[in-house]
């Protein structure tokens, strides 16, 4: 696992990635977290770690320009849970579906591609990816010896 980069937020509201010495954008952040990524986002004057209220303005871009994953009956019921006695609990409840639906995702892409490379069709080609490479080694050696000779 990679160390947590770390990203500056300054006054001016601009988010400034440490490790690449360059400012970047939600969108930027977006795409670190999706390839895996952890980052730490702070405040410049102050050092205050705001990491969550980033990730969740990422999350509010998604959700406003993207397609959304949480419709609004979802987004209703969780801001109910705030404060409640269950807060807690939902916390509790979302981060473990989470990973086990992530755990299941890995495991189903495993099954998949050991279905896949056990196929006829993947023997298949495999063998039309050597044959390809035989005849076009085959190619160059007779174009080779067809070449007019240079004199030196």
């Amino acid at each position: 696992m990679s160390p947590e980069r770390l990203i500056k937020k300054y006054a001016n509201r601009r988010l400034y990635d440490a490790s690449q010495s360059r400012h970047i954008t939600l969108d930027d952040i977006r795409a670190l977290i999706v390839k895996g990524e952890k980052i730490k986002v702070v405040e410049d004057k102050t050092g205050h770690d705001i990491t969550r209220h980033i990730l969740l303005q990422v999350i509010a871009e998604q959700e406003q320009f993207g397609r959304p994953i949480l419709s609004t009956p979802v987004l209703e019921s969780i801001i109910r849970f705030y404060g409640s006695s269950m807060q807690g609990f939902l916390a509790s409840f979302l981060e473990k579906s989470i990973e086990t639906f992530l755990r299941q995702q890995d495991t189903l892409q495993s099954q998949l591609s050991k279905m896949v490379a056990n196929t006829p069709l993947a023997t298949v080609a495999d063998l039309t990816r050597q044959n390809l490479e035989t005849l076009s080694k085959m190619q160059e050696t007779v174009l080779g010896a067809l070449a007019p000779k240079r004199d030196k």
